[in-house]
């Protein structure tokens, strides 16, 4: 038992270690508390480039917290956003499919959440007209609702997120830049929800582009996904990097340096 503690406790231990640079920043909704996490840029510059990130279902995890660190060395600023909320963190898969498809369907709600992580996001020294929201899976589902609900942002990059919406909502010009970053083999998005996503970004009049990436399903970012593609959701180091590639493209394209 002693063994087993000690194993465990070299594990957390070697987790804070590894996320130091990370911040905690309590904030609120109302009287609802969150948990973001900022990171400052280990090279300033006069244009302070931010970039929000809304991570996957399950919540602010190791894939999320490494991402960012990798940005904060290219020299932006990062804010983790925490969308639910002390006391609603999802404890398995069932739980966070029902408190993301809450925000999915109340999407107002949800662009509220994105908007005031965005807010620390400034607070912490980003420059409040330069910055790109990313978002992994649920968060990249919240990215595009950031680009419907024009928050002020420079552009969205949404990997392996959900491209669905309500069909019965009102067409808004995008003025934001869109990048999507979506695996080939995704299952969980079916031809007519990318048919109709992309008759969206034609009909908004969005500047948008989206990148398909071989033999690559949902989760292909996150190397705590497994490597199993017939469950649906695997990691792809491949396209993890070809998509890291792209997104970097993408930020030097449309954020001040």
């Amino acid at each position: 038992m002693k063994t087993i503690y000690l194993f465990i406790l070299g594990i957390s231990l070697n987790t804070t270690i590894m996320f130091a640079q990370l911040k905690p920043v309590k904030y609120a909704d109302g009287s609802q508390t969150l948990n973001g996490l900022a990171i400052q840029p280990t090279t300033k510059s006069s244009n302070k480039p931010g970039i929000l990130m809304i991570p996957a279902w399950l919540g602010i995890d190791n894939a999320s917290k490494a991402i960012a660190e990798d940005l904060a060395k290219l020299g932006y600023h990062v804010f983790i956003a925490d969308i639910y909320g002390e006391g609603n963190y999802p404890k398995n898969t069932t739980e966070a499919n029902k408190i993301a498809t809450h925000y999915k369907t109340n999407y107002t709600e949800f662009q509220k959440r994105i908007n005031l992580a965005l807010q620390q996001l400034v607070k912490s020294g980003a420059n409040a007209d330069n910055i790109v929201a990313i978002g992994y899976c649920f968060g990249g589902t919240g990215v595009l609702e950031a680009a419907r609900g024009h928050l002020n942002l420079k552009g969205v990059v949404s990997f392996h997120g959900s491209l669905a919406r309500d069909a019965a909502r009102t067409n808004e010009t995008i003025t934001t830049k869109v990048l999507v970053c979506h695996g080939a083999d995704d299952p969980y998005e079916s031809a007519e929800e990318i048919t109709a996503f992309q008759q969206e970004m034609r009909d908004t009049k969005a500047d948008w582009q989206m990148i398909y990436y071989a033999n690559a399903v949902h989760s292909f970012t996150n190397p705590e996904a497994g490597n199993d593609n017939s469950k649906g959701a695997a990691y792809n180091e491949k396209a993890a990097k070809r998509s890291f590639e792209h997104l970097k493209l993408f930020l030097n394209e449309v954020l001040k340096k």
